[in-house]
């Protein structure tokens, strides 16, 4: 476009093929000056005329932007909502394209034309095409790239729309360097240089990762070269035993085929020592072949389990700590189950005596005519007085029994308290390291502040930075955090940090020549992952219009933030929506400013506490404070911060101190209580064998005793049954007792699950290895004891070898020499 009333002259596009990608219509619709303008097109050259101001080159800005081309990209404004028309709340750009002749764009479904619909509001913008019915025929910006790439459309290529800046800037341009600098943009030379420079960028740091991997692996090549050298000095010690089993063959071959022709003369007597001799060697190298066998199989599985030591060493440690919990809730219900069957073995006993008191009545019904008046009375007092001393021994085993059972009960509950202490004291111990750690952090943040956006790392940088300042076109500005400061105190800081936090650790450049040169020193200083912004440092401060900002009385966070650095704010602006983000004080507020008010030009709520508020269409998202993230670092002064931290920890080891002084007194209690329970269950079993003594003294009693006549036998009988009902209602409290033992083991059995489960749950992660260890100890241990069987067994041939038959030959031997 000219200014004034001169021509602009423009054919649409480099290449017009066959009528393919010609634009035949333009419709725009509140987009920067037009509210509304609709222009039809020739085919060949199209002239548009007007005064300054008049939307010349927002037709042109059009064409760019429906093209797919970014709001920077056009040089007129910074995003795409800025082009829609002050007033309004959305802007439409059509374009209409011909799609005939060889080269259309898919002709089966768009047809003779396609049309080009960007709609732009103020939160969204979005693109469709449309065939030449006008339906609707895709939506992805993928489609608009190959529709592009089809008619090979460059919209950012001077060569296919040159902007006024452009036109002006290759015109008054009398430089060759600049004209060339044009020329390499505009063939896309600059775009494979760039591309180019990222893969070889990419590749520089493939072969950093490669070295230090081949740095890692050093040590493990030592140890594997040390290990073949410890095999290869195991295997020349095999063969060296190997020659002296071979050399012990033929010594003792030797001694037999000399043994043979001394004897020869006495084949009847030595007969039969020469047929053991065969047995007693086969027998022999049998065993020396499959002690060969085993000694192979046994160090090939001692070298896969040294290898396996090594990765299951950890997952060992863990499965010893929760053998050892198994192992005490185990003991526990050990305990419980002898419990259980001495009182089912009591029951028994009482279950016993009671047949025996049915079958005393019996007798007495049988023997009551034998019986004298005067034996009978004697029998009477007798037993009496020895149901006195059951019942005296009777009551004092109930009474031991339930102390006992009282006890057990106590010192269950004494081992949960102790537990659950222990764990409080951990929390207390994990919470401590955690605060005193912090402390530590803002000490450090409190002697350089620079510390506080990205540690040790960041001073590294900053130094990597001095050492190459003059390579730099301009000094980088960063962390970020270093140039902002809080407005109104340090009350909102912690929302603020919740909110941009990443970006504080940031650095700002001014082209991507100082982005890559920052790059290289963040390597040096061993900072991966820094994050950079390219930035035109030249940029004055953006004067943000106030109907595009929210409409509230809240704050956002950009107008509680203040940094002499215009650029620092301008990034703040541009990568952290800062003046799109609202600070309110809790949760109720955050919710009715978010979902309820229905502001404009607002992304996102923070609360004091931490909460993120925003939605995204009908979706309604809260997301809660996050707990790791560490705040503080933009405050003023880090002192009070630290007094309170400090406060926090002093209370948490008052805590965990108060916390150990109570584990130390429970287990006291638990130890006087376990002593006093093991004296009850010693006295329980002496007061059981004084009942069993006197019910034995009492059954011989009775079972030698004559009943009294009719009358006293009726009197015995009626007690025996008193004592037979006593014993039924003893056996069913017994019985009841027994069920409440039978829940407690359940229970019992129950925790023991829980705890093979949680056993379970860890081995699951690293079971192929743990039973591969596990089954690999299994085969060391019986190939060991094969071993140590066939050593054994061969030592006990060659014994009998050495110290039976030789002799004996040599004896037949010397019986034929003094023959």
């Amino acid at each position: 476009m000219a200014s004034g009333s001169r021509v602009y002259s423009d054919s649409t596009f480099a290449s017009q093929r066959s009528g393919a990608a010609t634009i035949t219509r333009i419709r725009l619709e509140n987009f920067m000056c037009h509210s509304s303008l609709q222009i039809e097109l020739g085919e060949w050259v199209n002239f548009i005329t007007g005064q300054n101001g008049s939307g010349k080159s927002a037709i042109l800005t059009a064409l760019c932007i429906a093209f797919g081309c970014r709001a920077k990209g056009t040089q007129r404004a910074a995003t795409l909502k800025d082009f829609i028309k002050t007033g309004c709340s959305y802007a439409v750009v059509q374009v209409e394209l011909k799609n005939q002749g060889e080269d259309a764009f898919k002709p089966e479904i768009y047809g003779d034309s396609i049309t080009i619909e960007r709609r732009i509001t103020e939160s969204t913008t979005s693109t469709v095409l449309k065939d030449h019915q006008g339906k609707r025929v895709a939506s992805r910006k993928q489609e608009l790239y190959e529709l592009t790439d089809h008619f090979n459309i460059d919209v950012e290529n001077p060569c296919v729309i040159m902007s006024q800046d452009k036109s002006r800037e290759f015109l008054h341009s009398g430089n060759d360097k600049d004209k060339f600098k044009f020329f390499f943009k505009a063939t896309l030379l600059q775009q494979v240089s760039d591309l180019l420079r990222s893969i070889y960028d990419y590749l520089n740091n493939a072969d950093a990762i490669v070295v230090e991997l081949e740095t890692s692996i050093k040590p493990i090549q030592l140890e594997l070269r040390e290990l073949q050298r410890k095999i290869k000095n195991m295997e020349h010690v095999e063969e060296i035993s190997q020659q002296v089993q071979q050399l012990k063959k033929k010594l003792a071959w030797s001694w037999v085929y000399d043994v043979d022709r001394q004897l020869e003369e006495q084949n009847v007597k030595i007969g039969k020592l020469k047929d053991r001799i065969p047995a007693c060697q086969a027998k022999i190298d049998f065993k020396q072949r499959t002690l060969e066998k085993l000694r192979d199989r046994f160090m090939e599985k001692k070298a896969q389990i040294a290898v396996m030591v090594e990765k299951t060493s950890e997952v060992k440690r863990r499965k010893d700590e929760l053998n050892h919990s198994i192992s005490l809730a185990s003991k526990e219900k050990h305990e419980l189950v002898n419990e259980h069957d001495r009182k089912t073995n009591y029951i028994k006993k009482q279950v016993n005596r009671l047949r025996f008191l049915e079958q005393q009545v019996q007798d007495i019904h049988e023997q009551d005519a034998k019986n004298t008046q005067a034996e009978a009375s004697e029998i009477k007092e007798k037993l009496k007085e020895l149901k006195n001393e059951v019942d005296a021994a009777k009551l004092t085993f109930t009474r031991l029994k339930e102390e006992e059972s009282a006890l057990s009960e106590n010192r269950h509950k004494g081992m949960s308290e102790i537990k659950k202490i222990a764990d409080e004291i951990e929390d207390y111990e994990k919470k401590y390291n955690e605060i005193r750690s912090y402390i530590l952090e803002l000490q450090q943040h409190q002697t350089n502040k620079v510390t506080a956006f990205g540690g040790e790392r960041v001073i590294n940088l900053l130094r990597a930075i001095e050492r190459h300042h003059h390579r730099f076109k301009r000094p980088p500005i960063g962390p970020i955090g270093v140039h902002v400061t809080m407005v109104n105190g340090d009350m909102w800081g912690p929302a603020v940090e919740q909110a941009i936090g990443r970006l504080l650790n940031a650095f700002i450049v001014t082209d991507h020549k100082d982005a890559l040169l920052l790059r290289g020193c963040a390597k040096d200083a061993n900072y991966n992952n820094l994050q950079i912004f390219i930035y035109d440092f030249s940029r004055p401060r953006l004067n943000l219009p106030h109907h595009m900002l929210p409409q509230t009385n809240h704050p956002t966070i950009l107008s509680v933030l203040h940094s002499d650095n215009p650029t620092v704010i301008n990034v703040l602006v541009d990568m952290g929506n800062v003046e799109r983000q609202v600070l309110v004080r809790d949760y109720d507020a955050g919710k009715a400013v978010a979902f309820e008010q229905r502001i404009s030009n607002l992304k996102e709520v923070f609360t004091l506490d931490g909460h993120r508020m925003f939605s995204r269409g009908s979706v309604q998202t809260i997301l809660p404070l996050n707990k790791k993230m560490r705040t503080g670092r933009l405050c003023s002064s880090y002192d009070e911060k630290i007094k309170d931290l400090e406060k926090d920890a002093l209370n948490v080891r008052e805590e965990s101190q108060r916390c150990r002084k109570r584990k130390r007194d429970s287990e006291e209690r638990l130890k006087d209580l376990e002593h006093h329970l093991h004296s009850v269950k010693r006295k329980c079993t002496t007061a059981d064998r004084t009942l069993m003594a006197v019910g034995l003294e009492l059954r011989d009693a009775q079972s030698v005793s004559l009943p009294e006549a009719s009358s006293s036998s009726a009197s015995t009988v009626y007690e025996l049954c008193q004592e037979i009902s006593k014993v039924q209602e003893e056996i069913q409290e017994k019985e009841s007792l027994l069920e409440k033992l039978r829940v407690s083991i359940n229970e019992a059995e129950a925790k023991v699950n829980d705890l093979k489960l949680l056993f379970a749950s860890l081995c699951e992660s690293a079971k192929e290895e743990i039973n591969a260890f596990e089954e690999s100890e299994k085969e060391l241990m019986e190939i060991e004891k094969d071993l140590q069987s066939s050593e054994a067994e061969k030592t006990h041939y060659e014994t009998i070898m050495n110290n039976k038959v030789i002799p004996e030959i040599k004896e037949a031997d010397g019986t034929a020499s003094g023959a």
